[in-house]
């Protein structure tokens, strides 16, 4: 049995980068394939819309299996569960490269879906089972800092691919990634949780669990705010194909237009973040990010109204709001799983299915309602910004105001 990690800061550094990459995974191999949407649509005499539910088959299945890759790590170990879904998406992505009808994708990709997820949530509950308070928010936005890299080279990576080699070479390289992160976490994933501390995994105490999390009103509240409020920026990651080659005019290797300003913004967001943690408490933190995402939507709604799409001008209010989601996002994950510290594996579970639900459906219906202008994307953003911040001004009505400063102490 591999050791228990020890608490030391050179540890969380190196862990933190594991940790990001493994979290990296499903948004990496969400979005690296839509530079090759039209050319796959090419291959297989697919409309465009079959094509784009190859996007919604990897978001469904990531949604289901997030509900529960956590409530299993919590019975039988964070390790063990990260490997088995590592080696599993390897073999779905050499499905999906060697598919021979647009059908065989669409099942290959949801089984991706089905295994992408177990890295984030599992990241996530072995962050708390180490750290507590300003420290698991460094370290969570530590990770986070990292994480933020891979939607920037998601889509530029696969777009040189494609050009390079053809779309299937996109899914060789997913299958490569994931076969060499499965080697990395066999050597330097540690167990972070301990037999004793292990939860049985019987159906009765689970649905229980289940229960008890989905039915309290604080936790429904912080995560609908997390889920609405990014919800409008992966309107944009999935609607990119319109979004840059139609409404933009750039070409299959221009997807860095979006993508590197998103990641630059979520840079600096998570920077700030963890910079703030023990200075200031995570609600005020919270509130500074939804103000920094209003500003943001609010410009891109007026600049949209009043001018065709250009560049840059119709990316750089989604920089302003993706740096005030990363502000907010470590805060609003740290706040929801606190207030379950026997079950972080099951809440982070929970989290992570509304997180991707929402997604889902922003895959599979917002997206093609809005994605015909430039302007409506933006009415999009600020619609998914409205839902969140009502949700978040929801949990602060249901939660006693926090201490003016957080403690910054190791778990035990």
């Amino acid at each position: 049995m591999p050791r228990l990690v020890p608490a030391t800061a050179r540890t969380h550094g190196r862990l933190a980068v594991l940790l990001a990459a493994l979290s990296a995974l499903g948004p990496f191999s969400t979005d690296a394939y839509l530079p090759s949407f039209p050319e796959i649509g090419r291959v297989f005499g697919a409309p465009a819309v079959l094509v784009q539910q190859t996007l919604t088959a990897y978001m469904v299945p990531f949604s289901v299996m997030t509900l529960w890759q956590g409530a299993i790590s919590d019975a039988l170990g964070r390790r063990r569960v990260t490997l088995v879904m590592l080696a599993l998406f390897a073999l779905a992505s050499v499905g999906c490269m060697l598919s021979w009808r647009v059908e065989a994708l669409v099942a290959f990709r949801a089984l991706q879906g089905a295994t992408a997820g177990a890295g984030m949530v599992i990241g996530r509950a072995v962050v708390r089972d180490l750290l507590d308070g300003a420290e698991a928010r460094r370290l969570m936005s530590r990770i986070a800092l990292v994480f933020a890299i891979a939607p920037a080279l998601g889509p530029v990576v696969g777009g040189w691919l494609h050009v390079w080699l053809g779309w299937r070479a996109v899914f060789g390289f997913l299958a490569l990634f994931s076969a060499a992160l499965c080697a990395w976490c066999w050597r330097a994933l540690p167990e972070t949780l301990p037999p004793a501390q292990r939860r049985p995994l019987q159906v009765r105490s689970m649905l229980r669990g289940y229960r008890e999390v989905l039915s309290n009103r604080a936790f429904l509240a912080l995560v609908a705010g997390v889920t609405c409020s990014f919800s409008a920026v992966f309107l944009y990651i999935v609607a990119a194909p319109v979004f840059l080659l139609r409404h933009l005019g750039v070409g299959e290797t221009g997807f860095l237009w979006l993508f590197g300003p998103i990641s630059g913004g979520m840079m600096i967001g998570n920077w700030a973040s963890g910079a703030l943690a023990g200075r200031m408490t995570n609600q005020r933190t919270v509130a500074w990010g939804f103000g920094a995402m209003a500003v943001a939507a609010l410009a891109n709604v007026l600049f949209h109204a009043l001018h065709a799409p250009a560049l840059p001008w119709s990316v750089l209010p989604l920089v302003g709001y993706v740096l005030g989601t990363s502000l907010a996002m470590p805060s609003l994950t740290l706040m929801a799983l606190d207030l379950f510290p026997e079950r972080r594996g099951m809440a982070s579970s929970c989290q992570a299915f509304m997180q991707t639900a929402g997604n889902a459906l922003v895959a599979a219906a917002l997206a093609p309602l809005l994605w015909g202008s430039a302007r409506t994307l933006s009415l999009g953003m600020a619609g998914g910004l409205a839902v969140g911040a009502l949700a978040f001004a929801a949990y602060a009505a249901i939660r006693p105001r926090e201490p003016a400063r957080e403690p910054g102490r190791r778990a035990a």
